[in-house]
């Protein structure tokens, strides 16, 4: 599958409900309910599924079992009443529960919002190629980042409520590693995880005419490599329109790690920018995916064709 114009969810209106799931790694109780906190404030109605909370008796890693983790995401956004679906944190995990989810079920139940990064980039790419859904790369109500950066939670917040206020994406940061324009539809998020979604049954083949937003963390210069070279020799990369660069926390010196993007990414020919601003740093930019847009390696920006949510 190659990247197309994918359905945009409705915005959200004041009091609109928002389940919290967790698909993947456990969080603490404290960053649930601050993040619950700051949601109240924009005049959301947030939801704790009964199992968000757990920690999995065997595997620290993991919040509750694949099972459980998957039907609540499953009853979540079967949920008539639920407007968006927001996860509380990564880490990891969605891929092992991504295949137990009532694909036919959530078809049914038609388009919600939904909100994750990291871990969660499995799910952003199997609702775009399970069910044709453009989703928000954005942060989580339980990470340490959407607590305690206001303009992290702004980003959030005007996309979700005000997202014809957030066309132009990118904060000054942001510089020329190639440059030009291009035009495509956003995909992307954690470089690893998109990896390791290659010679799945739902995983699309190629980002062939697509801008591709990535980021990571905790890759130092080496496997960053090895994961670029991975996407390079699949042929994963073939026909991308153009390359956004998140953030690269906790890989190690940046130009290090800059080096290795130049190098793998370089020779594409297509117009890359770096240090657009989403992801795991700070601030972390929400970005739509699968939505229309235009990349000014130049400017620094990425520009939508239309808001996020309709």
């Amino acid at each position: 599958m190659t990247p197309t114009h994918l359905t945009r969810p409705a915005r959200l209106r004041q009091g609109a409900k928002v389940a919290v799931v967790a698909p993947s790694g456990p969080v603490p109780d404290d960053r649930i309910d601050k993040g619950l906190a700051i949601l109240r404030g924009w005049d959301l109605d947030p939801v704790v599924l009964p199992h968000v909370r757990d920690q999995h008796p065997e595997f620290w890693y993991l919040s509750a079992s694949d099972d459980v983790r998957a039907r609540e995401l499953t009853e979540a956004w079967c949920d008539p009443s639920v407007s968006a679906v927001i996860c509380a944190r990564g880490g990891y995990g969605a891929q092992r529960m991504v295949d137990l989810l009532d694909w036919t079920a959530i078809r049914a139940a038609g388009p919600k919002v939904f909100v994750g990064y990291s871990d969660l980039t499995a799910l952003h790419e199997a609702f775009a190629t399970r069910m044709g859904l453009a989703t928000l790369h954005g942060p989580m109500v339980g990470t340490e980042t959407f607590l305690k950066d206001g303009r992290t939670q702004e980003s959030l917040r005007a996309t979700l409520l005000e997202p014809e206020s957030v066309r132009t994406l990118g904060l000054e940061t942001a510089r020329t590693l190639v440059p030009g324009k291009a035009r495509g539809i956003t995909l992307g998020g954690c470089v690893s995880l998109l990896a390791a979604d290659i010679g799945t049954p739902h995983a699309r083949r190629s980002a062939r005419g697509g801008l591709l937003l990535i980021e990571d963390v905790e890759e130092e210069d080496y496997r960053l490599d090895r994961i670029l070279t991975q996407l390079l020799r699949s042929g994963w990369l073939e026909g991308v329109a153009g390359i956004a660069l998140g953030s690269w926390a906790q890989c190690g010196p940046y130009d290090r790690i800059r080096a290795v993007l130049l190098d793998r990414l370089g020779g594409l020919g297509v117009p890359v920018v770096e240090e657009l601003g989403f992801g795991h740093g700070e601030p972390a930019l929400t970005m739509p995916l699968g939505v229309a847009a235009v990349l000014d390696a130049d400017a620094g920006t990425l520009t939508l064709d239309e808001p996020a949510l309709i």
